[in-house]
């Protein structure tokens, strides 16, 4: 009897938890039996039955009003989800289980993209979640720890939560989100069967649904495990754009160069680079150079490498700091026509330095510098803007004003740390057009992006996130710490240019970091389109 009480108490969860799309109208009454699942008039008769033995199910309502039920097959343990349509069960589609033995079912439907997903349960505490596609293939997204032996659990979409009930202990709130992880006791002590009353009792906490944008490729993963990839810059190839580079820093390992499809085309074994940054048609010598930087940690100095005309990187000399912890790094072309670096140290000085070459001999010289409070390590010169953005990571983002020599001027704190930008204060890039200039600033404690104008008063646009792109099998990034932004028409749909992220966490499938290619008319779709909620 008890056992029949908490199933039943589970289904009114799992009814109530559909969050708002489940409610914007009225859902077919669906009834799980012992021949299958049944579809039920408004006045409690059998319309139509899926024959299938099963025990443990979930419904959502999506986006387009269609209702689907996923069920477990108790005697194949195969998932098959079912739809009702012109008042008829029809199953979409059917995916062999897990491994494991699964002791509950429940939807989520992911309120930004209207994505689809499961999470399966097994007894022994571990568990799967799935990205059910439109194309009819349920693929893991991630594996978690949850309660061994649960026989529930349900999902508010809206808070993104999934709550999992454990005898003798209470109630356990998960993270939803693929790309987040953490668990709370949300309620000590509740038993199991009364998890329904409590989370009915319980008013919703919805999460700020920010918009998302699409993801077009992905390159291959770093070699370097952990957090290792960091921070990308782009070269824009001087005749044919759609063969354009994608440098990106393996924090363990060295420097890697990506083709737009995301493949490896080079790669440098020249140790712990955290940051890279690049100018291209620098003059010296009386010729134009393709000069990228990058901060070498072992070292506590900064790589100075050539990019040729196909896009081959090679080491050109190693500058000295100075610095104790030589961190993040940033360059602009000066007034002169040469190479500025702009490097920083986790104790907050910034350093200037002016890059020269004499007889065939690379050096440089500090030319100014500054110190904030705090850790910096995002920074982007804007050059028409004669500026410089500066992240300091728990504080905030601050403009400095570049003088007529392109020398640190005056600094103040233009959008703190707060309810638009959250800590850590990550990688920035501006993307300069006709149509205006905007800054694009990793917001890293959410897993956004904030967009400001990059003239004065600097006001906020608005922030976006990386999505999922089930179609191309690329998954969402999350805690980014370098980016890169170019407005040069790079081809297709990168024509109106391109924005590259590090994704701290890769999920579908699991594996090594990487950096994640984002059509810029994607970032300007979700920019200029209202907010969920706002008016």
């Amino acid at each position: 009897m008890m056992m029949k009480t908490t199933m039943v108490a589970l289904a009114m969860a799992a009814a109530m938890a559909g969050g708002t799309a489940a409610a914007a109208t009225t859902q077919p009454t669906l009834e799980l039996g012992k021949s299958g699942l049944r579809l039920l008039d408004d006045k409690a008769q059998v319309v139509d039955e899926f024959g299938v033995r099963a025990k443990r199910w979930d419904r959502r309502q999506l986006a387009d009003g269609t209702t689907v039920a996923l069920l477990q097959d108790a005697d194949s343990g195969a998932l098959r989800l079912i739809e009702v349509r012109d008042r008829k069960l029809r199953e979409r589609a059917h995916w062999a289980g897990p491994a494991f033995d699964v002791e509950a079912v429940c939807l989520y439907l992911e309120p930004r993209q209207q994505t689809l997903q499961a999470f399966l349960l097994g007894s022994d505490g571990l568990a799967e979640q799935w990205l059910l596609t439109a194309s009819g293939k349920g693929q893991v997204l991630r594996q978690l720890a949850t309660v061994p032996d649960a026989k529930g659990c349900t999902v508010r979409d809206d808070e993104a939560t999934l709550y999992v009930p454990e005898a003798g202990v209470g109630l356990w709130a998960f993270v939803a989100d693929a790309e987040r992880a953490g668990r709370e006791l949300v309620a000590p002590g509740l038993a199991p069967q009364d998890m329904a009353l409590w989370l009915e009792a319980k008013a919703a906490q919805p999460r700020p649904v920010i918009p998302v944008a699409t993801p077009s490729a992905q390159t291959e993963p770093v070699r370097g495990g952990g957090d290792a990839a960091d921070d990308p810059a782009i070269w824009i190839h001087p005749t044919q754009p759609a063969r354009s580079r994608i440098l990106g820093t393996d924090k363990k390992r060295g420097l890697a160069v990506y083709d737009l499809q995301g493949r490896e085309t080079q790669f440098l074994p020249v140790g712990r680079v955290n940051n890279v940054d690049l100018r291209q048609r620098v003059r010296y010598d009386g010729r134009a150079w393709d000069l990228a930087v990058a901060t070498q940690r072992d070292q506590r100095s900064v790589l100075l490498f050539g990019i040729d005309g196909a896009g081959k990187v090679s080491t050109l000399a190693e500058l000295p700091t100075g610095l104790d912890e030589v961190y993040g790094i940033c360059s602009a072309r000066n007034p002169a026509g040469g190479l500025d670096v702009f490097v920083n140290d986790k104790d907050g000085r910034l350093l200037q330095l002016r890059v020269t070459r004499k007889s065939g001999a690379w050096s440089s010289a500090t030319v100014a510098s500054m110190k904030l409070a705090t850790q910096p390590e995002g920074c982007v010169a804007d050059e028409p803007g004669r500026q410089l953005f500066v992240g300091e990571e728990k504080r905030g983002l601050w403009r400095v004003a570049l003088d007529a020599d392109g020398r640190l001027g005056d600094a103040a704190i233009i959008l703190p740390v707060g309810d638009m930008l959250h800590a850590d204060v990550e990688g920035m890039a501006v993307h300069r057009s006709p149509a205006g200039a905007w800054l694009v600033v990793s917001s890293q404690g959410n897993d956004s992006y904030v967009v400001l104008d990059a003239d004065a008063p600097h006001a906020v646009k608005g922030r976006f996130r990386v999505g999922l792109n089930p179609a191309r099998g690329i998954d969402a990034a999350s805690e980014t710490d370098g980016l890169d932004v170019t407005s040069a028409s790079l081809g297709g749909e990168y024509g109106e240019g391109l924005l590259v992220v590090q994704d701290g966490h890769k999920r579908w499938p699991m594996g090594r970091q990487n950096f994640k290619l984002v059509p810029w008319r994607e970032v300007v779709r979700v920019i200029e389109a209202p907010e969920p909620g706002r008016r």
